[in-house]
């Protein structure tokens, strides 16, 4: 297939890669351009200087860029998606945004005969990087039905959650889910260092148990050894706490935990950890200061 593929970072950079393997034609699009220019040299595809010159011949057009901003101007900016798209593309979302905005863009791509689909993406970067990611979608399931042995070029588990917005929902879920699960895990892990219990005993103990989760089992030793570069940064985690705890209110419910968990990552930013992973959280125990 024509493929668009717009936004090189952590997770587009290796989820592009793995359609051009699979023998997809592909234009890709980022913002800074020289990101592009060394993915083309990996992957052999065609570059793209805006969106709108990315999208004007793809018969599928995939986004995964950083925020809502970032999104209204990929697709709705004077040189977006938008200006150039053709009727029948099926455009695809990875962005972890608000959903009410896939709601408008997903009506906005209706009005040119387009779809939508919101389908943000869990497994960090070494799932994109592996293949193995989870991907929640909401919008037309007949449109996801068409793409959706292209998303398994990336993807170990693709989910119809319900109509426009729904993805987005779902991974408002699951980030709440890991942000709790983090702040159980550093507060277990924090005592038992505390009780010189280590990390391989815990591990041990524990993992066939009712506390294991994906966090435990795959954090437990790099959470205790002090080492925290494992891709998914808290200042995006921030972000989409920041999208749950808005979304939450626009209901009425209240969100302790994560408000909490939010503003322990808020101190841990001013503190110098913006760019560590989530895992960074224990360090709410302690004044050491990661160093990379």
């Amino acid at each position: 297939m024509n493929i668009a593929f717009l936004g090189l970072g952590t997770m587009g950079f290796p989820m592009a890669g793995h359609l051009a393997a699979a023998g997809h034609e592909m234009v890709v699009y980022n913002r800074t351009q020289s990101v592009a220019d060394k993915w083309n040299e990996q992957y052999k595809g065609w570059k793209a200087a805006t969106p709108a010159e990315a999208v004007q011949f793809c018969e599928v057009a995939i986004t995964c860029v950083g925020n809502d901003k970032d999104v209204r101007e990929v697709y709705q900016g004077e040189q977006g998606i938008f200006a150039s798209i053709p009727e029948g593309v099926t455009l695809i979302d990875h962005t972890t945004t608000s959903a009410t905005l896939a709601q408008k863009l997903a009506s906005q791509a209706a009005e040119k005969s387009n779809a939508f689909l919101d389908a943000p993406i869990s497994g960090g970067q070494a799932g994109a990087e592996q293949g193995l990611l989870t991907i929640m979608v909401g919008g037309d399931e007949s449109a996801l039905k068409k793409i959706e042995s292209l998303l398994a070029n990336y993807a170990a588990a693709i989910k119809y959650i319900g109509e426009s917005g729904a993805g987005q929902h779902c991974k408002m879920v699951n980030q709440l889910c890991v942000a709790g699960v983090l702040q159980g895990l550093a507060e277990g892990l924090t005592f038992a260092k505390k009780v010189g219990i280590s990390s391989d005993v815990i591990l041990d103990a524990l993992q066939q148990g009712a506390g294991s989760s994906w966090q435990m089992e795959n954090r437990t030793h790099t959470m205790m050894a002090g080492e925290f570069d494992f891709g998914f940064a808290i200042d995006w985690m921030r972000k989409d706490l920041d999208i749950c705890l808005n979304e939450a209110a626009k209901m009425g419910l209240t969100l302790p935990l994560a408000e909490l968990v939010d503003a322990n990552y808020q101190e841990l930013q001013a503190r110098g950890y913006s760019r560590c992973d989530t895992s960074v959280l224990i360090k709410q125990f302690d004044n050491d200061h990661y160093k990379k």
